[in-house]
């Protein structure tokens, strides 16, 4: 069965700091690229980081750069997104995305609330 778990989201007062984590099984996680998502409520769901399935090419949205780290752990199938300097914009639903072009493939986790709140 094909798997994603979030973990690590949370209540945190601005300026503070998350680490989410995405553990994956089920399928073959180092060939996949990972990326984390989120939703706050009355919005679409927006793109936040992503990374390769090496590790060594990640990506950003603007809102997030330089306050947020992506790596991933291929040999313990996890993924994770450090995240600093929170902001009350930062609120949300986080999801993490599993995706591989050949052959199409795209798994989600359920999800994990990050409030940002003073």
């Amino acid at each position: 069965e094909v798997q994603l778990v979030e973990s690590g989201g949370g209540l945190v007062h601005p300026g503070g700091s998350l680490r989410l984590s995405c553990a994956a099984s089920g399928f073959p996680f180092s060939s996949y690229a990972v990326g984390w998502f989120r939703q706050a409520p009355g919005k679409q769901r927006e793109f936040v980081s992503a990374i390769d399935w090496s590790g060594t090419i990640t990506d950003y949205a603007a809102s997030v750069a330089g306050r947020f780290t992506i790596s991933r752990d291929n040999a313990k199938n996890a993924a994770h997104l450090q995240m600093v300097s929170l902001k009350l914009e930062d609120t949300a639903v986080y999801y993490c995305n599993a995706h591989r072009v050949l052959p199409p493939r795209d798994y989600w986790g359920q999800g994990t609330q990050v409030t940002v709140s003073s």
